[in-house]
């Protein structure tokens, strides 16, 4: 039985770890929790965000659309990813998901270091 997402796997090449680094450690503020030679893992909360830096250019193709992380303040962090210079692609707006029950939330998206769509996600 699956307990939860232990981990999301990227990979980029070593002159991108910085940025990439930059993004998820000193901007969205995720801890190291361990590193190797060819890879980090960061905290993510309940997951593990894990960037191998042995990818060269190749980016794989796949299904994913996008992964989200809870927050408690849309509009700040935004401000914060806005202000580094990433690209804001939806700007941070009320929603609700026509679930039963409803999902009200906040959210916003922007581009990662790698071009990874992030949500920033936040129920009200």
């Amino acid at each position: 039985m699956v307990k939860c997402i232990h981990h999301i796997s990227m990979k980029c090449n070593r002159s991108e770890l910085e940025a990439v680094l930059s993004l998820y450690r000193d901007i969205l503020g995720l801890k190291v929790a361990r590193e190797w030679k060819d890879g980090i893992m960061l905290d993510a909360g309940n997951c593990l965000i894990e960037i191998f830096s042995t990818g060269g250019n190749n980016r794989e193709v796949g299904a994913v659309r996008h992964f989200a992380f809870a927050v408690d303040d849309v509009d700040a962090l935004i401000a914060q990813v806005r202000s580094a210079g990433y690209e804001v692609f939806v700007e941070s707006k009320d929603i609700c998901i026509p679930s039963e029950p409803p999902l009200p939330a906040r959210v916003a998206f922007f581009y990662g270091a790698l071009g990874e769509e992030i949500e920033l996600f936040c129920e009200r």
